[in-house]
C-alpha cells in the first residue's frame, strides 16, 4: 500500500480508538419498492419516500426510490427538455447581456456539433475546454455530448505546465479555449507548449510536447495563427453534418465516457476522473428532484464555475434535464454582481460554496439588500459551518440545503431534503441520494455502529469509471466491491443522516487527542465579530501538532488573540483552543472558492520557523 494511505489509515485508527457508540435493536426491515415506472423528466414531489425504515444499528444506508435509473444520454435528455419548453429562457449571462431560450440553445449546440464533425473529430476523441463560465462553454458542453466526444474540463486557473500535463495525460486531440481571463493569456500558454502553432494550418498542429493535439479553437472574434475561431466552427457544418448529429443519438450508449474532470491534486499530480452519461445525467435528475426543480420553474444563480462538477452537473445539466433557467452574474465570481443579479433577474435559487455565501451575505448586509423571490439555496464544495447556514437563511431568506460528494461520484451522494428538521439540516449533510449507498467503515473496511466515526464510502451508479489511464490510483480509490473511498471522516446516525467531521489528512492529533478542524471552526463562527475562519494543524516537537486558526474579522470590527482564546475557555476543550492565531483578509483558495489548507500550513509553518 502506498505510503500516503498508510498515513491516512494511521489517523483513521486513532479516530476509531477514541470514538464510542451506542446501538439500538433493529425493529424491522426496510420496505422494498418494485414500481418500475419509467423515470421521466416530470414532477417528482420533493418528499422522502415512506420507506418505513427501522432505526439503523450499523452505519449503512441505501437511498431508495420508486423510479428506475434513466438510460438517457446527454443529447437525448436535452432534446426532451427542448421539446417540452422550447420558448422558455434557459441561459442568462448578465455580464454580456446574452439570453437564450431552449430552442435557440439547441440550434447553437447542434451547429457546433456539426462543425466539430466537419473538422474530423469523432466519438471517443478527447477535447479540452479551457476558460471561465461563458455561453460558449455551455454550448461546447452539450455539443460534445451530442456526438460522443469526451469533454475534458481544464481548470481556468491552470498555468502552462498544469494545462500541458492535463492535455497530455488524457491525449486531447482538440482544445476549445477562451483568449484571456484575469491575468491568464490562454493563447500564449498554448503557444508556449506548442510553438509549432505559428507555422501550421488550422487543424494540422504537430506538437512535440503534445503529440495528440491537432486542433485549437479560440473563442472570440480575433484570429490567431494555427487556430480556428469558435464562430467559424459553428458555421462550418452543413445539412450533411447536422443529419449526422441527429443520427448519432441512436448509437451513443449511456455507459460511454463523456467527461473527464481533474481532481485538485494537492498531493501529486491531478487525476482525471472519468464520468459517463449514466453517471452525470442521473445525478442531475436526482439533485433536481431533491431541490424541488420538478415542482417549480426556478431561476438559479450559479456562482460556482462550470469546469467544476458542482457547476456543470448541478448547474447546467440540471437546467437541461429539469428545464430550469440558469443565470450567471459574471464569467468568474463577484459577490456584488451576485447580489445585483439575484434582485434584477428575480432568482429563486442560489448555488455556492460556503465562502461564496459568506461574501454575498456580507455585501447584502452592507447595502441592506432584500430578496423577494429567493427561497432556495444549495451549499456545497467544502464544510458548511452551522452559523454560516443560519446567517444565509436570515440574510437571503433561503432554506439552505447542504449537498455532499466528490468529483469521483458525479458529484452528489448525500443531500438534504427541504423539509428536513433544522437540527439535521444545519449539522449534517443529509441522507444518501436515491439509488446510492453510503457507509462508514473502520480502518479494516468493516462497517461501524451508528454514531461512530470512520471513513465515508459510497457506491452506486454515481461512481466514476476510474481515473483516466491510471489503474493504480483507480484501485486505491475504488475497492473490489465497488465502494469509493472518500478520505473523509464522518458519522451516520440512526436515521441515515451523515455528519462529515473532516478530511482524514486534515485531522489534528495533538498529544494523542483528536481535534477536528470543522468542529473548532463551527464554534469560532459563533463569535459575533468573526466573518470567516479556517483551522489547521501545525507541527510541534512535543505534542506532534498544535491547533492554528486563520481568522477574517467582519468589516469595521477588531479582535485580538487574547479575546479569541478567552472566548474559547470553558466552552471547548483546552486542547482544541488554537495556540496560534493569524488575522487575515483572505485565504488561499481555488477557482471554486475552496480553501487550500495545505498552502496555509506551508505558509504558517514557514513564518513560525516550524
Amino acid at each position: 500500500m502506498a505510503a500516503k494511505n498508510v498515513v491516512l489509515n494511521a489517523k483513521l485508527v486513532n479516530v476509531i480508538k477514541t470514538t464510542t457508540a451506542s446501538t439500538q435493536k433493529v425493529l424491522g426491515r426496510e420496505f422494498c419498492f418494485t414500481n418500475a415506472r419509467q423515470f421521466s423528466l416530470t414532477r417528482s414531489n420533493n418528499i422522502e419516500l415512506p420507506t418505513r425504515r427501522a432505526k439503523l444499528v450499523n452505519s449503512y444506508y441505501h437511498g431508495t426510490s420508486p423510479f428506475p435509473l434513466s438510460d438517457l444520454t446527454l443529447g437525448k435528455a436535452l432534446q426532451q427538455t427542448v421539446e417540452k419548453y422550447p420558448d422558455r429562457e434557459c441561459l442568462v449571462f448578465c455580464e454580456d447581456n446574452q439570453r437564450l431560450t431552449f430552442s435557440e440553445f439547441m440550434i447553437e449546440v447542434d451547429k457546433l456539433a456539426a462543425g466539430l464533425l466537419k473538422l474530423g473529430l469523432k466519438r471517443g476523441d478527447r477535447i479540452g475546454i479551457w476558460g471561465p463560465s461563458t455561453r460558449d462553454w455551455v454550448v461546447t458542453q452539450f455539443a460534445t455530448g451530442r456526438i460522443g466526444l469526451i469533454l475534458v474540463n481544464v481548470n481556468p486557473a491552470y498555468q502552462t505546465s498544469e494545462m500541458e500535463y492535463a492535455l497530455r495525460k488524457v491525449g486531447c486531440k482538440a482544445i476549445i479555449s477562451d483568449v484571456t481571463y484575469k491575468t491568464q493569456n490562454y493563447y500564449d500558454m498554448i503557444r508556449e507548449t506548442s510553438p509549432e502553432i505559428d507555422f501550421c494550418k488550422e487543424g494540422q498542429l504537430r506538437s512535440h510536447r503534445l503529440p495528440d493535439l491537432t486542433t485549437v479553437i479560440m473563442m472570440g472574434e480575433k484570429h490567431f495563427p494555427g487556430t480556428y475561431r469558435f464562430s467559424d466552427v459553428i458555421n462550418a457544418g452543413g445539412p450533411k453534418e447536422i443529419a449526422q448529429v441527429h443520427n448519432c443519438q441512436s448509437s451513443l450508449q449511456m455507459d460511454d465516457p463523456i467527461n473527464i474532470q481533474f481532481t485538485s491534486g494537492t498531493t501529486g499530480h491531478p487525476k482525471g476522473a472519468t464520468l459517463t452519461h449514466h453517471n452525470i445525467i442521473n445525478n442531475a435528475l436526482l439533485i433536481g428532484q431533491r431541490i424541488g426543480f420538478d415542482d417549480d420553474h426556478d431561476r438559479v444563480l450559479c456562482q460556482v464555475p462550470l469546469y467544476h462538477c458542482f457547476g456543470m452537473v448541478a448547474g447546467t445539466l440540471c437546467m437541461a434535464v429539469h428545464g430550469q433557467t440558469m443565470v450567471f452574474a459574471v464569467a468568474g465570481y463577484d459577490p456584488a454582481a451576485s447580489v445585483r443579479t439575484l434582485i434584477a433577474e428575480n432568482c429563486t435559487t442560489i448555488f455556492g460554496t460556503p465562502t461564496m455565501y459568506i461574501d454575498v451575505c456580507s455585501h447584502a448586509e452592507s447595502i441592506n439588500a432584500k430578496f423577494t423571490r429567493l427561497t432556495k439555496g444549495v451549499m456545497a464544495g467544502s464544510p458548511c459551518p452551522i452559523e454560516v447556514i443560519h446567517r444565509v437563511d436570515r440574510v437571503l431568506g433561503t432554506k439552505v440545503q447542504v449537498a455532499y460528494g466528490s468529483t469521483e461520484t458525479s458529484p452528489v451522494t448525500c443531500f438534504m431534503f427541504r423539509n428536513d428538521p433544522d437540527e439535521k439540516r444545519t449539522t449534517t449533510v443529509g441522507k444518501a441520494i436515491a439509488n446510492t449507498e453510503n457507509r462508514i467503515v473502520d480502518v479494516d473496511g468493516k462497517i461501524v455502529p451508528v454514531n461512530t466515526a470512520g471513513e465515508v464510502q459510497s457506491r452506486g451508479y454515481c461512481v466514476m469509471v476510474g481515473y483516466w489511464n491510471d489503474k493504480e490510483k483507480t484501485a486505491e480509490a475504488i475497492d473490489d466491491q465497488g465502494w469509493y473511498h472518500t478520505g473523509d471522516i464522518g458519522e451516520m446516525d440512526e436515521e441515515g443522516y451523515v455528519k462529515v467531521i473532516g478530511r482524514i489528512k486534515d485531522m489534528i492529533i495533538r498529544g494523542g487527542e483528536n481535534v477536528y478542524p470543522t468542529e473548532v471552526e463551527d464554534f469560532l463562527h459563533t463569535h459575533p465579530k468573526i466573518d470567516d475562519v479556517q483551522v489547521i494543524g501545525l507541527p510541534d516537537k512535543r505534542l506532534g501538532e498544535e491547533v492554528a486558526a486563520w481568522i477574517r474579522v467582519k468589516e469595521g470590527e477588531k479582535l485580538t488573540e487574547n479575546e479569541i482564546k478567552d472566548y474559547c475557555k470553558g466552552k471547548i476543550s483546552h486542547f482544541k483552543i488554537p495556540k496560534y492565531i493569524k488575522f487575515v483578509t483572505d485565504f488561499p483558495i481555488t477557482v471554486t472558492r475552496k480553501v487550500q489548507k495545505f498552502k496555509m500550513r506551508e505558509e504558517h509553518s514557514k513564518e513560525l520557523g516550524l
